[in-house]
């Protein structure tokens, strides 16, 4: 949407409300021309992906991050720290994982073959199950709501929806945020991996108030190991 709004001396500028947005703060709107080609026609999921995804006690890569602060590592170095952990696909790579599957579904119609076939190669079905949440993703859930009611209709999300119904059928576990995120994608038009660098992004607030906290406490965290292996002679 293009926008003439008014300077001071009572001229008018016209730009995009995308770079209104980006100048007043948004961060989602910031985001989206790196994740799409296209301008936004809806960037409320995004803004609640990144709310949801902010912080999630201690997960694997907050808790690199933590560690990283606990000896006073500067800010950079901490985001650093989690984010080569975040890059796991047990972790926030999972997203990709998920955004393949709904790629390899060129219709509703595949979505049974396209989970048939990864359980038959014993694989783990990306975007289901959640090692915390075992009674289902509240976060997942809930941003799947956003996308239902933003993509009315959408190919796409048709797509994740058989998805859904196919592990509901087969009684697999239920869906995670991983796989709302990659439902988001699809629906959007975003880029490949743009699930993932959503997840980077929002886990980077909580990541730096995790820091902060370890700064504070001035103690590094240091685990002692047990050794286990063959007595020593």
């Amino acid at each position: 949407m293009i926008e003439a709004l008014p300077n001071a001396d009572g001229s008018k500028r016209v730009y995009s409300r995308a770079a209104r947005d980006r100048q007043t703060g948004s961060i989602a709107s910031a985001l989206w021309p790196k994740l799409s080609p296209a301008a936004p026609t809806q960037t409320t999921p995004l803004e609640a992906a990144m709310i949801l995804l902010a912080d999630h006690e201690l997960a694997a890569s907050t808790l690199a991050a933590r560690v990283a602060a606990s000896v006073h590592a500067d800010p950079y170095a901490v985001v650093m720290a989690g984010l080569g952990v975040l890059t796991g696909p047990m972790h926030g790579g999972a997203s990709l994982g998920a955004e393949r599957m709904l790629a390899a579904a060129g219709s509703p119609a595949d979505a049974p073959r396209v989970i048939a076939e990864r359980l038959r190669s014993g694989e783990r079905i990306p975007g289901l199950g959640h090692t915390v949440y075992k009674s289902g993703d509240a976060r997942g859930t809930a941003l799947m709501d956003l996308v239902r009611a933003s993509y009315p209709d959408n190919e796409r999300l048709a797509v994740a929806e058989a998805l859904i119904a196919e592990r509901s059928a087969r009684r697999l576990p239920d869906l995670n945020i991983d796989f709302a995120l990659a439902a988001f994608g699809a629906a959007a038009g975003l880029i490949p991996g743009a699930g993932q660098a959503i997840f980077a992004i929002a886990r980077t607030a909580g990541w730096l108030a995790h820091a902060l906290e370890e700064y504070e406490r001035n103690s590094p965290l240091r685990p002692r190991a047990v050794y286990v292996g063959p007595e020593r002679r």
